[in-house]
């Protein structure tokens, strides 16, 4: 079971990224399951008012395989927020994120010693989130980055290739293949690896 972390200031495409991706991809590995999780059941306000709906709370959860970070504006809020932080240290399998996902990572304890990646490019007068990475942190500018089954990618777009890359680890670069195929972004993945590249860990 992968759980999706939704929070209120969370971003739309991030959403739509993990959501997105596994639609699809259940069509190609049937078994495949998950879930929106969020500190209570029910609706959730992303960034700039679109709502979408958890399926569970921290309390009543299915137990997860990974849980999968998603990123937005709320990140600053959520980073301070101790029943969410306690929640991302859980005892999941594995733990993912996508764009300022990281942000939310990093605040749980969870990035410490471990390479990862977050969002670069920003607007003029912001600062870059990787550049907000504390030193504990060893910071790549890179597609994704995976430490020690830590999967981190960078902004926003790129997590959908975090996506892919979740599901050739977990079910096989044939799927994962044909999933790309089929939503029309298998160039778009060669091309981002190929242009960013595609970050390792330590």
């Amino acid at each position: 079971m992968y759980g999706i972390l939704l929070y209120d200031g969370v971003e739309p495409i991030d959403v739509g990224a993990a959501f997105g991706v596994l639609s699809i991809a259940k069509r190609v590995i049937p078994t495949l399951a998950f879930t929106g999780v969020a500190a209570r059941a029910g609706a959730v306000t992303c960034a700039n008012g679109l709502r979408v709906i958890a399926d569970h709370g921290f309390y009543d959860c299915p137990p997860l395989d990974l849980l999968v970070v998603t990123g937005g504006p709320g990140w600053t809020r959520v980073v301070q927020d101790e029943a969410t932080l306690r929640f991302v240290r859980g005892p999941h399998r594995r733990l993912a994120s996508l764009c300022t996902g990281a942000m939310i990572l990093e605040a749980a304890g969870v990035l410490d010693g471990r390479a990862a990646t977050t969002k670069v490019a920003v607007f003029e007068g912001e600062t870059p989130p990787l550049d907000l990475l504390g030193p504990a942190v060893d910071r790549r500018h890179a597609v994704l980055v995976e430490d020690d089954g830590i999967v981190t990618s960078g902004g926003i777009t790129l997590g959908i290739d975090a996506m892919f890359h979740l599901l050739a680890r977990d079910h096989g670069a044939i799927a994962a293949a044909e999933v790309a195929r089929v939503m029309e972004y298998d160039r778009a993945l060669a091309a981002n690896r190929a242009a960013l590249g595609h970050g390792e860990g330590g």
